[in-house]
């Protein structure tokens, strides 16, 4: 459209700018009335446009002022930025007030927002568990359980297993317009009602009841697109930048109704002569049009999530350095976020998260779900007040039973009414989460009139019905949802958010992008075959290769037969590449991503420019310096045959790997297939010679297709043609290789048939299987419940810890008179300096120093019998501190005294007497914990402790760390099987405490926990600390009740220097003394937790507001001079003690070593069915098929 022609509807642009002026909404300032003129001019030339163009033009103000005319869909990465900046320029400022003119742009013109209202109703959920010493995965039982379930099937045999409860009866509504917090302890079912009111559900599991959204059943529309499910696993692409996850999340998910809103919502405006806010307008445009490769929906949601700052770092994992382990759980979240989900069900998306990020994202949903209407249902670990306050409503599930359901201001009043009060300094987070518990209920009664009772959480759940919201919410159940009331656009009923072509492109643009970044994979693998083509050449050279007989012929054959195995073997790395994305596959196929076939067809069709390159190295190289039939046409067939090969090769291993889905699976199964194609395909054995009953094998092989069609290529070329004979089909026909030409053409044919076949192979076990590691249910004989009980059950891991009948009391009157006697230690260190060469980063930006220091002189004493936090912001060295105190910094330059009970610290003695507990909690996955601890203790332990003793000192450990209940449970893998993420962190203290060591070091070992796991394990350091022991933990934002568990502080700045070293008193009376009496420092608010407090209030901002420094005012302090007085004590050895020593370096012979790593490895080995039953079948299956192929060939002479 001309701008004469546009300029004409002046006029009504005016009468729609006094009306939008006449709204009372101050959008722009213009510097001066033309430019308003004029972008009214070009407004009006908008909206004169057919509604699908006008819906993807918008007026965008650039860096000088005026307002320009853009394609919303070519929206630059500068101009989105920008866009943001002036629409939310400061998340936790500007958001609200972002989305509120959002709602005010769709209210003025009368338009619904879709609303969801989830309703659950009778919901019981069962899972069916193995018991005892059959739960363990061992060969036998696996064998077993296969054979077994077959039995089953056909219902010659009755199940061995038995039905555990994981839901029990539980009913309630999630409304829209308000946040719900899920809470409960480990193993309540939290997880699981999640799933279930997310359409996600695992169908092994057998469900009754009803979950509905807005009246409708889950199959009457598509839960997993209408609802978005936060996985508290962290599963990406570590290749992938977060920018470019969130991305590829929010152009798979597509736009949902954004585009049908914005079309009827311009549409009002324009009947209604309103004109919106320019950028306000850009944002929903560009939010509503799909099929972009970045949006602007993943730049708000980078900003919203603080992920802004590393959005073009890779996310990274194992094997690749990438963002840290709190910024990749706020990429799970953000992934989600991104899409059009109106309900979002969000499991445990705090961990590793400190409390000011949590409450800043909690706070931005809260928002979102206020002003828009959205629904949320939130689980967290342990939520700070301040983060807890902010939700409307509470659910409390405990043993599979909803204990509340409704307003959080009247949950307090309702355990109340049950005879049990929060405490004042207790966070009423906390207290939900452990009222519940036979073990920490007691300490809340506050009848004191009357005699304390353990309360049931059935008796919980029955009281609740008689509370007034209880009633209330019944009530409320009673009357049905109205399903008019339903807005068209609330229930998504497409199974994909955007057309096949765009899902194809989507992921055609991400496996192109991944290659990229694998691209030296892909250059091994040529050089590789470059290196193995020189050898087959000078191997082959032709100045040694004649064609007068048979032999000679038996030499070129061999010749093409080593080319075949090695374009096949060079395939055998998409194994490998598949199973690596397998499980970001699996979690982005259930959410409704993209089906497999828009995942298999990029895998297949990129993979083909990367063959034709191998094969043309291979064949160019070896072609004719061996000597084949110089004929050119020769050579480009048999180029052509190698490189369908090449590609049949690649679709088969990929096939394999689908459908193995576990590395040693596929691996072997690789290797079989291998081996039997090559073994049948016409040149180990000949035709002739294959039995009747394998012969089938022979017209199934590929190989045999490819051997025969590179055979008849090459022998019945006029090379192998003379006056006397016709020596290339005289070879051919002895050795039972077709003499006819069509068969090159045959074979070519097969070979493409074969690629198509494995491809849709490929394709159709990404559809039809799930992960090959799926979350199992155990259950040991003690924990077996009865029937119409509920046993506190939950997949990915069943157990019941929490029970407490079996769950030990802390031993008070056992705390130094252990089995093995110990030595208490010091550790003291005085002036601490660590440093380390400057990186070249840093050099280039002109940094002059050779040394980054990173601990600035610290000094302090660790003492026996107490406990003592090590704290700091993040970057204030910690760690770094911890572990060069512990001798694990192996790089780097350590100035400074370190003494251990008066004597100069020496590594090798000192690791024999100390342990640490690292912040990741690695262990063999195939042993129990029993077992685990005994081999810790069996190669920690002196050699003169016997056997008895050290089995005795190992119940007293587990005892003390309350491990007992699950001494014979398997430690299997985080997040899969096993013990829990509490449980494990035990397992770690009690790993370290049966080495008997005088020092322990605990880097965060409440981290990741839920706050009654984090009492449970603060209670096992507790217990640690009183055996007499010296303990030293790095902690982060704890809650109250854990920090004021510790008796003194050790707090750290940014910058590796010590700004409060001592006591904390009771209720942290000494810290908050110390820091209130510095001028200018505010006062602690009533109730307000001491570790939060104290981190506010010295953080660099406020030291450079006070004009002060936190280090010079506690080093000029009476703790200061005191604490130094302390370390030159304990620096001088106590009259008669004498320096550690030890006579060996290891506290066990070479000989029990070994016996220790044989009895493990055969535990390891025997229950992993995965590779021991899979090597143990496939010797078996290729002994047998191999003697049934070579059957009575070696009589035959």
């Amino acid at each position: 459209m001309e701008g004469s022609d546009i300029y004409r509807a002046s006029n009504s642009l005016r009468r729609s700018s006094t009306a939008w002026r006449n709204s009372g909404v101050e959008v722009f300032s213009r510097s001066s009335r033309e430019e308003d003129d004029e972008e009214a001019l070009k407004w009006a030339a908008l909206e004169k446009l057919p509604t699908y163009n006008r819906l993807r033009k918008g007026l965008l103000t650039a860096s000088h002022g005026v307002a320009n005319e853009i394609d919303v869909s070519d929206l630059g990465t500068q101009e989105r930025h920008k866009l943001l900046e002036r629409l939310v320029k400061v998340a936790e400022e500007d958001n609200e007030r972002f989305l509120l003119k959002l709602k005010e742009r769709i209210d003025r013109v009368g338009l619904d927002i879709p609303t969801i209202e989830v309703r659950y109703e009778h919901l019981n959920i069962e899972a069916e568990a193995f018991v005892g010493s059959r739960a363990l995965p061992s060969f036998i039982n696996s064998v077993t359980n296969i054979i077994e379930g077959f039995f089953n099937l056909l219902h010659i045999t009755t199940s061995k297993k038995k039905h555990v409860t994981i839901l029990k009866d539980v009913s309630g509504i999630i409304k829209p317009r308000r946040m719900t917090l899920l809470l409960g302890p480990p193993s309540s079912g939290k997880t699981t009602l999640l799933l279930a009111l997310s359409g996600k559900l695992d169908k092994t599991l057998k469900a009754s009841g009803r979950v509905t959204y807005n009246g409708h059943e889950l199959n009457e529309f598509v839960p997993q697109r209408t609802a978005a499910y936060i996985s508290q696993h962290d599963l990406h692409i570590g290749e992938m930048t977060v920018r470019e996850t969130l991305a590829f999340s929010a152009r798979c998910q597509g736009v949902g109704s954004r585009y049908d809103m914005l079309s009827e919502l311009s549409r009002r405006e324009k009947a209604a002569n309103i004109k919106p806010d320019p950028d306000l307008d850009v944002y929903m445009k560009a939010t509503a049009t799909e099929g972009q490769e970045s949006s602007i929906v993943t730049d708000y949601t980078l900003k919203i999530l603080g992920l802004d700052i590393c959005a073009d770092t890779m996310v990274g994992d194992e094997m690749l350095r990438g963002i840290s382990g709190g910024q990749r759980k706020r990429v799970t979240t953000g992934e989600m976020l991104v899409g059009p989900a109106n309900a979002l069900f969000m499991d445990e998306i705090s961990t590793g998260l400190d409390s000011s990020t949590t409450f800043q994202i909690v706070n931005s949903l809260r928002q979102y779900v206020h002003i828009l209407n959205g629904t949320a249902v939130i689980s967290l670990l342990q939520p700070a007040p301040e983060t807890y306050d902010l939700f409307d409503d509470i659910i409390l599930i405990s043993d599979g039973q909803v204990v509340y359901h409704g307003p959080r201001e009247y949950v307090l009043d309702f355990f109340e009414s049950m005879g049990f009060r929060c405490p004042e300094r207790k966070g009423v987070a906390d207290f939900l989460q452990e009222v519940t518990s036979k073990k920490d209920q007691a300490q809340y009664w506050a009848r004191r009139d009357q005699p304390y009772r353990f309360v049931k959480v059935t008796q919980f759940a029955e009281a609740f019905q008689s509370f007034h919201i209880g009633r209330k919410l019944g009530e409320e159940l009673v009357v049905p949802f109205d399903k008019t009331k339903s807005h068209p656009a609330a229930l998504t009923t497409k199974k994909y958010g955007i057309n096949k072509k765009e899902l194809l492109k989507a992921n055609l643009s991400r496996e192109y992008l991944l290659m990229k970044r694998n691209s030296f994979v892909y250059i091994f693998k040529l050089c590789q075959l470059s290196i193995m083509a020189l050898m087959t050449m000078t191997l082959f050279l032709r100045t040694e290769l004649h064609r007068n007989n048979m032999d000679d012929a038996g030499l070129y054959s061999g010749a093409l037969f080593f080319t075949l195995i090695m374009i096949m073997f060079n395939g055998m790395a998409e194994i490998s590449m598949t199973i690596a994305k397998l499980p970001v596959f699996y979690k982005q196929r259930d959410l409704l991503f993209y089906p497999s076939w828009a995942y298999a067809i990029p895998s297949w069709i990129l993979k083909i420019p990367v063959t034709l390159l191998e094969v043309a190295v291979w064949v160019f190289l070896t072609y004719y310096v061996i000597g084949f039939d110089p004929n050119v046409g020769r050579f480009f067939k048999q180029y052509l045959i190698l490189l369908f090969i090449g590609q049949m090769a690649s679709a088969l291993f990929r096939a394999i790997a689908a459908l193995g889905r576990n590395m040693i699976v596929s691996n072997t199964f690789g290797a079989f297939a291998v081996l039997t194609f090559l073994t049948l395909g016409g040149y180990v054995m000949s035709k002739n010679d294959i039995k009747n009953w394998w012969i089938w094998g022979y017209w199934i092989s590929p190989l045999m297709y490819g051997q025969n069609a590179l055979m008849v290529n090459e022998f019945l070329s006029n090379s192998w043609h003379n006056t006397s004979r016709n020596l290339g089909v005289e070879y051919l026909e002895s050795r039972g290789f077709p003499s006819s030409s069509y068969w090159y053409w045959l074979g070519l044919g097969a070979m493409a048939g074969f690629v198509l076949l494995f491809n849709v192979m490929f394709s159709a076990a990404l559809e039809i299987l799930g992960p090959f590691d799926k979350p199992q249910a155990t259950i040991t004989e003690e924990e077996s419940p009865n029937e119409g009980t509920v046993a506190e059950v939950e997949l990915p891991r069943i157990e019941s810890s929490g029970r407490g009948d079996s769950v030990v009391e802390s031993s008070h009157g056992k705390k130094k008179g252990m089995v093995l006697p110990f030595e208490p230690h010091s550790i003291t260190f005085d002036e601490v300096i660590y440093s380390v060469d400057m990186p070249q980063e840093m050099k280039e930006q002109g940094v002059q120093e050779d040394r980054l220091v990173l601990l600035k002189g610290v000094s302090g004493a660790f003492r026996p019998g107490v406990l003592t936090a090590l704290m700091g912001v993040s970057g204030a060295g910690k760690t770094t501190l911890m572990d060069v105190l512990a001798g694990r910094k192996t790089g780097g330059y350590i100035d400074g005294s370190i003494k251990i009970s008066g004597y100069p610290k020496k590594q090798e003695t000192f690791a024999r007497i100390s342990g640490y507990c690292e912040q990741n909690d690695i262990h063999s996955p195939h042993v129990t914990v029993y077992e685990s601890l005994l081999y810790s203790a069996w190669l920690r332990l002196p050699s003169g402790v016997d056997s008895k003793t050290r089995k005795m000192f190992i119940e007293e450990v587990m005892e003390l760390v309350e491990l007992n209940p699950l001494r014979n449970s398997l430690v299997g893998l985080p997040g899969v099987s096993g013990l829990s993420t509490e449980q494990r962190k035990r397992l770690t203290i009690a790993v370290e405490l049966v080495a008997n060591p005088s020092i322990i070091f605990m880097d965060e070992p409440t981290s990741g926990l839920d706050a009654r796991a984090a009492a449970i394990v603060m209670r096992t350091v507790r217990n640690t600390v009183d055996t007499g022991r010296t303990v030293v933990c790095t902690i982060h934002q704890p809650s109250i009740d854990i920090f004021e568990a510790f008796d003194e502080l050790f707090l750290m700045k940014r910058g590796g220097q010590e700004i409060y070293v001592g006591p904390l008193g009771r209720h942290s009376t000494h810290l908050i003394k110390y820091f209130e009496s510095i001028g200018g420092v505010s006062k602690i608010k009533d109730g307000y937790n001491p570790a939060t407090w104290m981190l506010e209030v010295t953080t660099s901002a406020q030291e450079l507001s006070l004009g002060v420094d936190f280090t010079d005012l506690y080093k000029n302090s009476d703790l200061y001079r005191r604490n130094k007085q302390l370390i030159q004590e304990l620096g001088q050895p106590a009259p008669g003690s004498k320096d550690l020593y030890f006579p060996t370096q290891y506290s066990q012979s070479f000989l029990v070593q070994c016996q220790a790593c044989l009895w493990k490895q055969r535990w390891s080995y025997w229950r992993n069915p995965p590779y021991t039953a899979v090597r143990f079948f496939f010797t078996t299956f290729i002994a047998l098929m191999f003697g049934t192929m070579f059957w009575d060939l070696g009589s035959r002479r």
